[in-house]
């Protein structure tokens, strides 16, 4: 091999210094300073700081004509939007709806959405939900809760309704349950009393004509009254005497005791006048003349089979005995009164107005949209369509409209009709059912062989331990 084609150490290779080329030092470049500003007066900053809030102003203003003039004239429903939430416990929100549309319709503005409640805890529900701050702003009460629910209830303004025209417009029992203090606390849709339910054919066969006094009602009801040979009602006279299965017992023996002369609010007053009055009340279930006894069902269940020829009830029962036997013929009459005496016991729902509603004033424009006499006669029409008859008008003036109708054997009675706390089926666990269970343990007590009077004082001071709760 060619030695010139071995590789030699690098070492044995010359190389020759790279030279670089000589860069010649250039001059530096020297830029001038900037022009001085002339400074800028402080007086013209301040113009000029003034035209920008002026300006911002200006838009400001024209935003707020055109939020409140001009689109509420043109798209009113989009502005000032309220939501009120409604609780009822007595119609289907399909009967509701009508008249909420009418309203809506009057005030584009405000929404009301209903919503119907169990009458189970719904007064403990309404307060717990309401002080937690979700409860309704409008809301459903029974005509006996105004002391339960004192903190709950807004007084209505007089430029919503005085009290002039509440006066002229409802019945005596109303005014009383719902004007405190000279305040209004309410508008009720509806009245409602206690009235005697007779079997026709029971009565025709015995040819008797209604009871008018209590000793005719005494009277009948043993007369109508059928044992077998055990001594067992077949057929009882008339649903008086226990307390636990006779539907509204509490009703019953309050309207006896306002009849009887009896303060229903001060029991000690007149002691005689209550003792008397259980004493004539659980004498229907003391053998061997009794008419009825603590072994029957429900006293409307059994009026509703034909076994009962007698019954107190209010309008609503005529739907619930209806549906249990429709073919079953009765008739509706006043209750029996002692002389001089012919006041019955008046049981009602209420609206009212939260004092937790954020919406007071939209609140109210609904409340004086419902005491109108063209709503009530809207309302009544409405639900007549989906049963015999309507709610009976809670205002004086639209009684004798319905002097053809079913209903108005209940509004024919409020004028001589009273509250009471001592009233079923409002399921308050408060001083309703409080006072009622005083009321039981005295017509038990007195079916066991405790006197009259020993009842009614026991009675008494239970009561006034209840009312004192409540500040009555």
């Amino acid at each position: 091999m060619d030695e010139n084609m071995i590789f030699k150490p690098i070492d044995a290779v010359r190389q020759e210094p790279v030279i670089s080329p000589e860069i010649p030092e250039k001059n530096p470049i020297v830029l001038p300073p900037p022009p001085e500003l002339p400074s800028e007066p402080p007086s013209s900053v301040f113009l000029k700081i003034l035209k920008i809030i002026l300006g911002i102003a200006i838009i400001l203003g024209i935003v707020f004509f055109v939020y409140n003039v001009i689109l509420p004239k043109f798209f009113p429903e989009k502005i000032n939007q309220a939501k009120l939430i409604y609780w009822g416990t007595q119609e289907d929100a399909t009967i509701i709806a009508p008249i909420i549309a009418d309203f809506e319709r009057e005030h584009p503005n405000i929404e009301i959405e209903y919503l119907k409640q169990e009458r189970e805890q719904y007064i403990d529900r309404l307060v717990t939900r309401s002080n937690n701050g979700n409860g309704p702003d409008i809301f459903q009460f029974h005509n006996t809760w105004v002391p339960q629910l004192s903190n709950l209830l807004l007084p209505f303004p007089n430029s919503v309704l005085t009290k002039e025209d509440f006066s002229k417009n409802y019945y005596a029992v109303v005014r009383s349950d719902l004007i405190r203090n000279g305040a209004i606390y309410g508008v009720p849709l509806q009245i409602d009393t206690l009235n005697l339910y007779v079997n026709r054919d029971l009565f025709q066969s015995a040819g008797l004509r209604s009871p008018a006094t209590w000793i005719e009602f005494g009277n009948y009801a043993r007369q109508l009254t059928v044992k077998d040979g055990s001594g067992n009602i077949k057929t009882a006279g008339a649903a008086m005497g226990t307390f636990s299965n006779i539907t509204h017992a509490p009703n019953i023996i309050s309207m006896l005791f306002v009849q009887n002369g009896v303060n229903l609010n001060d029991l000690g007053s007149n002691l005689q006048a209550v003792g008397d009055a259980l004493n004539f009340y659980s004498s229907f279930a003391l053998p061997t003349g009794n008419v009825w006894d603590d072994t029957l069902d429900e006293s409307i269940k059994v009026f509703a089979s034909g076994a009962l020829a007698m019954y107190f009830g209010y309008s609503w029962d005529f739907f619930t005995i209806k549906s249990m036997n429709p073919s079953l013929s009765f008739d509706i009459y006043p209750v029996p009164n002692l002389p001089g005496q012919n006041a019955t016991i008046a049981s009602y729902w209420v609206e009212g107005v939260s004092s937790k509603t954020k919406h007071q004033k939209e609140a109210f424009l609904f409340m004086q949209y419902l005491a109108r006499k063209e709503t009530a006669q809207k309302l009544f029409t409405e639900e007549s369509k989906v049963r015999n008859f309507g709610e009976p008008y809670s205002r004086v003036d639209l009684a004798e409209s319905l002097n053809n109708s079913i209903a108005y054997p209940f509004v024919r009675a409020a004028s001589n009709a009273v509250s009471s706390f001592f009233v079923d089926g409002t399921y308050d666990n408060g001083i309703n059912s409080k006072m009622n269970s005083y009321l039981n343990t005295a017509v038990d007590s007195i079916l066991k062989g405790t006197s009259p009077e020993a009842a009614a004082e026991t009675l008494s001071q239970g009561a006034s331990e209840v009312l004192k709760q409540y500040d009555q």
